[in-house]
């Protein structure tokens, strides 16, 4: 029986993967924990207030609870991190050691979860069908703390047979929990935005080209990453994963289908930089190859469903 810590189940990907893994092991076998309070959806399972920066709470908790498992999920984001680049730097990789260092230490920790970025990738790498292995020169502290994550995932598992696991995520784009202070997530607020107020200010520029997932597909990938057997993965660092690639003017366009009144303006801030620096889609066939990622959304189907689903969700 499997015991799973989902660290940082407050954000994005946490609050719908605790659900997922749920469904996979069990209600009481998956404690969700954040620095503030989780969803009350979340909350029918165990539930925890724990800071992941705590590393001597952290190793109590994980032998209290008899942890096998861990997601780690905290971290602080592109736009967020360039604001304040010293403090998310901290954050992200010293909570990213406490982890690796505990899955080294504690034998009953058979797999860790650690999620990566298209963020790894910069102006030097190639934009079109970026490949699994190629230039990866990041020009954001978040895209850096990415690549140097990476790295020690590689070096753990190489060095101490630490079973990491890892994906670099697109942007991910989900109705259940709204925009969290990244480059991509004007693909969560355009849908919220047009149903409140039928228009939205976008930050980057019409024809910005993003690789994007729907927030389905990357729980799926990253389940079916963490279920593979160890000797299938060819990757220690972090899998390419593409899903879907569009422009703010194309995600506009389909939204007119259903909100015909809809309007968007455009008025690039600091964030286009670092989208400029980013890939325009991904080539992920290491990952179909090794352990089966499969995606099920293109833009149509998962504007049609966000438009629904968010629409429920704000009346």
């Amino acid at each position: 029986m499997e015991r799973i810590l989902v660290i940082g189940a407050a954000g994005q990907i946490g609050s719908e993967l605790v659900t997922a893994l749920r469904k996979v092991h069990g209600t009481d076998n998956v404690i969700a924990t954040d620095i503030r309070d989780v969803a009350d959806d979340l909350k029918g399972g165990p539930t925890a207030l724990l800071d992941v920066m705590d590393d001597k709470r952290l190793i109590h908790f994980v032998i209290r609870h008899k942890i096998t498992q861990i997601y780690h999920l905290a971290a602080v984001l592109s736009g967020n991190a360039e604001r304040l680049p010293m403090q998310a730097w901290h954050i992200n990789m010293q909570s990213m050691m406490n982890v690796l260092d505990l899955a080294r230490e504690v034998q009953e920790i058979k797999k860790v979860f650690w999620p990566s970025s298209i963020a790894v990738f910069g102006p030097t790498t190639p934009t079109r069908e970026t490949p699994q292995l190629t230039v990866m020169e990041p020009t954001t502290v978040y895209g850096i703390s990415k690549l140097a994550g990476e790295r020690w995932c590689e070096y753990f598992y190489n060095r101490y047979k630490v079973d990491v696991r890892s994906l670099r995520y697109p942007g991910l784009i989900s109705y259940k929990t709204e925009a969290g202070g990244g480059t991509t997530d004007y693909a969560v607020e355009i849908y919220f935005e047009a149903l409140k107020h039928k228009k939205y200010e976008c930050f980057l520029k019409e024809d910005t080209y993003l690789p994007m997932m729907f927030m389905d597909d990357a729980i799926d990938a990253t389940i079916a990453l963490m279920e593979s057997p160890a000797d299938k993965l060819s990757t220690r660092s972090a899998y390419n994963v593409g899903g879907i690639s569009f422009s703010p003017k194309e995600i506009a366009a389909e939204i007119r289908k259903h909100i015909p009144e809809f309007e968007i303006t455009y008025k690039p801030d600091f964030r286009q930089a670092i989208a400029d620096s980013w890939p325009q889609s991904i080539e992920d066939s290491v990952a179909q190859r090794d352990w089966g990622l499969k995606t099920n959304y293109d833009l149509a189907k998962m504007t049609d469903i966000m438009l629904r689903e968010v629409k429920a969700k704000l009346k």
